[in-house]
């Protein structure tokens, strides 16, 4: 086990200096709308176009996201934020060296004005290297990126390797960033099926303020007899047979955290679940419940992530 964890933590550390090598390519190729185009990524899901009909605009890459690479931002789990931070670098990597097909309606833009952009091959690969996570914002995420997260939660690779928070923390939002605050949020995402849930608050952080979603979370032993349980009964155990007990686990701290169970399973089987899983808590099968950290996001306002210079000393 010490010897796996040297071996990621050099791995880590490759992928930081393999970003700062001198006359590294900063661009990768893409095929926009069947165009073969250059382009900078900025991200491991965002990039600019360097040549033809869109150059200089930039298209914000749908279906998944990638942690934040502006600097150190992102925490949970046994990761500390710079190992998080390197793993938001190695998804930049990993989008500029590919050859990835793209299409891209100009007509349909996000909410900072990007252009939307769907790359069927990269999202695949980002999330089943554990590079990404699936991100739907409106309706269920197709299967096959669904099934490519579960390959990468079983497996413990790229940001899963030290654990599955209940929900992933994207973005945080100082209530003072806005002009009217009624609906100021933190953006939460699950982890299984991407689905995103709005945070609300009226809180102002202070520059590089650690702001954590607590979450309630059950002891891990209690988890898994209650996987036990829903591997017995026969309402579900034709539902869950075959998934991995880390994809499960990972399943049940969201439900704990939550009261919600990931659109993972085909014909609605999330809703027999759903209904075992309450049954369960109501019997007091999950223990006694404690909050805690969950998921963790340094924040920083828009500006001084990008505009204003020096960046925060908690970035570098």
């Amino acid at each position: 086990m010490k010897r796996s964890a040297s071996v990621l933590a050099g791995l880590l550390g490759l992928a930081v200096v393999a970003w700062a090598a001198p006359g590294r390519a900063q661009t990768g190729t893409v095929k926009i709308n069947g165009v073969a185009t250059p382009v900078y990524f900025n991200d491991g899901d965002t990039f600019r176009s360097l040549a033809g009909p869109y150059r200089n605009r930039a298209a914000r890459l749908a279906g998944y996201n990638t942690l934040e690479s502006y600097g150190s931002a992102h925490q949970w789990g046994g990761w500390t934020v710079r190992e998080m931070y390197s793993l938001a670098k190695q998804a930049t990597l990993n989008a500029r060296r590919g050859l990835w097909n793209c299409s891209l309606d100009p007509s349909e833009k996000d909410g900072y004005g990007r252009f939307l952009a769907i790359c069927p091959d990269l999202q695949y690969d980002q999330i089943k290297n554990g590079f990404a996570h699936v991100l739907s914002v409106d309706g269920d995420a197709p299967m096959r990126l669904l099934v490519a997260q579960r390959d990468a939660i079983a497996h413990r690779r790229g940001i899963w390797a030290k654990g599955v928070p209940a929900m992933v923390i994207t973005s945080t939002h100082a209530a003072s960033e806005r002009f009217d605050t009624k609906d100021n949020y933190n953006r939460l995402v699950s982890p299984l099926d991407g689905t995103s849930l709005k945070w609300k608050h009226q809180d102002d952080y202070d520059e590089c303020e650690n702001v954590c979603w607590k979450a309630k979370t059950a002891e891990r032993s209690k988890l898994i007899e209650v996987i036990g349980a829903l591997r017995h009964d026969e309402r579900t155990r034709p539902i869950v047979h075959g998934y991995e007990d880390p994809y499960l686990l990972a399943l049940l701290a969201e439900y704990v955290a939550t009261d919600r169970v990931a659109h993972i399973f085909l014909e609605k089987g999330d809703v027999p679940v759903k209904a075992k899983l309450d049954e369960l808590l109501k019997a007091g099968a999950f223990g006694a419940l404690k909050e805690t950290p969950a998921s963790c996001m340094i924040y920083v306002g828009f500006d001084r992530r990008y505009r204003i210079a020096p960046k925060p000393r908690c970035l570098k």
